[in-house]
């Protein structure tokens, strides 16, 4: 269905018009509203649908048959907070990612799947081959239904349809059995976004006439054959549901505008998508971001993408964080948003003479944000941070930025990956993580991961009086 919200607006009356043009005008504009309300009332329904079976993993290392690939650990105390290190194999495109929960920490990238217990003591490893293959994952630890998830694209095997690949884990324990269901995506054209709620997981990506499918999360975990349902579009990006919602979210963010959708199942149990606004948020650094410079060379580094790369919805609030340009540099922004479109709180983070990429999100029950990303500038090299706040802080601020450590080289092209990792504990949700990349010695990613503990509290009701 097209985004009619865009429509939508102040309509003018030239002077001089006549009763009947004013009648006309009424009449258009009540049947187009009326349309409008009939077709949000009726939502989006799916293209098509198919029925993937599961590939099904007894445990993570298929019972100890598949190559171990171990990386990092190495736990020690930075600034007060644990931090151990994560994949320390990768060249420039890391994708590194992070999801907690059932006592342990999932890490992916581009080179495998790792998992630590809470300590940074290294559990198992193995490569994406384990799971069928791919690039670009994304994790979540769904702590609605205790399961772990994440999304491989296996772009180069065109005799399935270069499928997605959605792997759940059965239980909270992600050493435990696994399915991955391969999806195809023939028109897919670039890595895609992944998001869940209590009923549904969903997966958007660019190409293609159909940009969005939905399988159902209990079918998924279960290890049965899911039915796919196919969107024409891009619903938008996937949210991840850390509220107790079926309901499952998508979120695009534009030149000029929110649009939100929801997706939510019908009478039939067919999902069916609904708008839930359109509107104009006045922000006023949107662009894409520049390259960042390096020390000691001209080589410029990708700073990663304006659209969020992960997706939150909190407390009935949306959050997320986007690399942008700030006066000709890259620099962090974040949001709190209502479901109305309307924003609560952002914030900056910028400087003329440095600049932060590769940023993500994470959000606890208390409102509390950890925001992670890199800085590089011409006279370092790319290096992890942190910045966070506690709900009771002033609206749209971050406390000092933390230093998770110093890069030692410069990379030797543009590449430096897509996005960074950042996640509640799914145990507690009060705990936030990230994983951020650091150049090494050679100028290829590394990667470090740190868990910035929280206290419980009241909730403090950021939107009280409105």
């Amino acid at each position: 269905m097209a985004n009619i919200g865009h429509l939508t607006g102040k309509y003018v009356v030239h002077q001089g018009a006549t009763m009947k043009h004013l009648a006309l005008v009424c009449i258009a504009l009540a049947g187009f509203e009326f349309g409008y309300a009939h077709a949000a009332e009726k939502g989006q329904a799916p293209s098509r649908t198919e029925v993937i079976k599961p590939i099904r993993n007894e445990t993570f290392n298929k019972n100890g048959t598949y190559k171990e690939r171990k990386q990092g650990g190495n736990p020690r105390t930075i600034g007060g907070y644990l931090v151990f290190d994560g994949s320390m194999d990768g060249n420039r495109q890391v994708d590194p990612q992070i999801a907690v929960g059932g006592g342990y920490v999932v890490h992916a990238t581009n080179s495998g799947i790792i998992i630590y217990d809470k300590t940074g003591k290294f559990v198992q490893g193995v490569s994406q081959n384990c799971f069928n293959g791919g690039i670009d994952p994304k994790l979540f630890y769904d702590i609605n239904n205790k399961v772990f998830g994440f999304d491989l694209w296996k772009y180069w095997d065109k005799k399935q349809g270069k499928p997605v690949n959605i792997s759940v884990s059965e239980t909270s324990d992600p050493t435990g059995a696994w399915n991955t269901y391969a999806i195809p995506s023939p028109n897919e054209v670039d890595g895609g976004g992944i998001g869940y709620s209590k009923k549904w997981i969903g997966y958007s990506f660019p190409g293609g006439k159909e940009r969005t499918f939905i399988l159902k999360m209990a079918e998924a975990k279960s290890g049965k054959p899911v039915t796919i349902y196919h969107f024409e579009g891009s619903l938008g990006a996937p949210v991840a549901t850390q509220d107790d919602e079926e309901d499952l979210y998508f979120f695009q963010l534009n030149k000029s505008r929110f649009v939100i959708r929801r997706v939510t199942e019908g009478a039939d149990g067919v999902p069916v998508c609904m708008d839930v606004c359109s509107k104009e948020h006045g922000l006023k650094y949107v662009g894409f971001p520049p390259q960042s410079p390096q020390k000691g060379t001209t080589q410029k580094t990708a700073s990663g993408d304006r659209n969020p790369k992960n997706i939150v919805l909190q407390n009935g609030y949306i959050w997320i964080s986007q690399t942008v340009n700030c006066n000709g540099r890259a620099g962090v922004q974040w949001l709190q948003i209502r479901k109305d479109g309307s924003i609560v709180q952002k914030g900056l983070i910028s400087s003329p003479e440095s600049s932060y990429i590769q940023t993500t999100i994470a959000v606890n029950k208390n409102n509390d944000v950890l925001v992670g990303f890199q800085e590089t500038n011409e006279n370092m090299f790319i290096s992890p941070r942190l910045a966070f706040r506690k709900a009771s802080d002033p609206l749209g601020t971050l406390g000092e930025i933390v230093k998770l450590g110093e890069g030692k080289a410069a990379t030797h092209g543009t590449s430096w990956g897509d996005y960074s990792g950042s996640a509640v504990d799914g145990d507690n949700l009060m705990d936030l993580w990230t994983i951020q990349s650091i150049t090494d010695t050679e100028g290829k990613g590394d990667t470090v991961i740190v868990k910035v503990p929280f206290i419980q509290s009241k909730l403090r009701k950021i939107d009280e009086g409105k």
